[in-house]
């Protein structure tokens, strides 16, 4: 079974509309939408804007449904010259730009208790989404996705996310599902589409062009399932 999370209505409304065989469970604040595409078994939830709810929606899914892989699907600020608005960054690993207890000694981003900053994607299940991207044709690039509780909306975090963390991207979700994933030891893939370019015109981009980033990132999971 191949698990699909996403933030917004938007990110996971088209999603569910080419679900067949739907049934729909309630579990805690989350409702999970489970079902086939093209004959193969699938759940999708929305698990709300931010790292704590997306927390909370992988670990119900992960224990509550025998997940072969996870993938967070969405959109994001593009970080990388290589990635216009529309364009799709494909997680090579996560990492959590707001966490920092640097003053004790620890690298900017580094997760106490696993103690690592960078969480690595599966190879396989990447490997699966970037042919799916190819596929459709949409322009990519695989990297660093950097996720925090902070829209990003000017060039200097943007530049300082980039100088830190090599990233690519950044959004809200994907390294809190990924760490989830990561203590379950599941497979886990994040594939966002660009909405805005993550400096002072994100918040004017964003609502310009969410609609169209997720046409991408639908066409991406229909390619890929």
């Amino acid at each position: 079974m191949i698990g699909i999370i996403g933030a917004m209505p938007i990110e996971v409304d088209a999603i569910k509309a080419i679900v067949e065989n739907k049934e729909e469970i309630h579990i805690g604040s989350i409702d999970f939408v489970k079902g086939t595409i093209n004959k193969k078994d699938i759940v999708v939830a929305q698990c709300g804007i931010g790292k704590v709810f997306a927390a909370i929606c992988a670990e119900a899914m992960i224990l509550n449904f025998k997940l072969d892989y996870l993938l967070n699907v969405g959109v994001a600020g593009s970080i990388s010259n290589n990635l216009d608005i529309t364009s799709i960054a494909i997680s090579q690993s996560l990492v959590q730009h707001d966490m920092d207890t640097s003053p004790l000694g620890d690298p900017i981003g580094m997760l106490s208790g696993i103690n690592i900053v960078n969480i690595e994607a599966d190879k396989e299940v990447v490997k699966k989404v970037e042919e799916a991207v190819k596929k459709v044709g949409i322009n990519y690039e695989i990297g660093v996705i950097a996720s925090g509780d902070q829209f990003v909306n000017s060039k200097e975090k943007k530049d300082w996310i980039k100088e830190n963390f090599n990233a690519i991207a950044c959004e809200m979700e994907g390294a809190a599902i990924a760490q989830v994933a990561y203590v379950n030891k599941v497979p886990f893939c994040v594939i966002r589409a660009m909405s805005d370019k993550a400096d002072g015109s994100s918040h004017m981009d964003f609502a310009e062009f969410t609609k169209k980033a997720i046409k991408n990132s639908v066409e991406v999971i229909r390619a890929l399932i």
